[in-house]
């Protein structure tokens, strides 16, 4: 997590920055009343990831309602990543990188019990699709000067 969070986004890779950006509209539209899986469908599609709006949707639905903490996103016009959006790149590249046991384990930290086994398989589905499309994220390269 630390190696996203206050990080400018204009450091992080294409993945990443979809990511934030797909959190921060969700949560933009959840605020106005819109439906979010509607708002964010034509932008998904052009990054060939209406596969991943599904369990994208059901992951922020998710931490919506079962976190232990109300999760905090940064507005749109942001140019930093923000602790809890930091959160969600981490688990999508733990489970890749570390696997879904360390994974889990810091799920267990941040939502009810009775939805780790939900969010772990959420987040599996969305990295995948990630994958599919080519932008996974990638954990940004050791801090360097003026990157964050």
């Amino acid at each position: 997590m630390y190696q996203y969070v206050d990080r400018r986004l204009s450091t992080l890779d294409e993945g990443c920055r979809f990511l934030v950006w797909s959190m921060r509209a969700w949560v933009t539209a959840i605020a106005s009343k819109h439906c979010p899986a509607q708002t964010l469908a034509p932008v998904f599609a052009r990054w060939r990831m209406i596969g991943g709006l599904q369990p994208f949707h059901r992951a922020m639905l998710l931490f919506n309602r079962d976190a232990l903490e109300t999760f905090g996103f940064c507005p749109m016009a942001c140019d930093h990543v923000s602790e809890h959006e930091a959160m969600v790149l981490e688990l999508i590249t733990s489970l890749r990188d570390r696997g879904p046991s360390q994974t889990r384990a810091t799920l267990e930290l941040l939502i009810v019990e009775d939805s780790v086994g939900d969010v772990l398989e959420t987040i599996s589905k969305l990295g995948a699709a990630m994958a599919v499309a080519g932008i996974f994220p990638q954990e940004p390269a050791v801090a360097r000067g003026n990157d964050h």
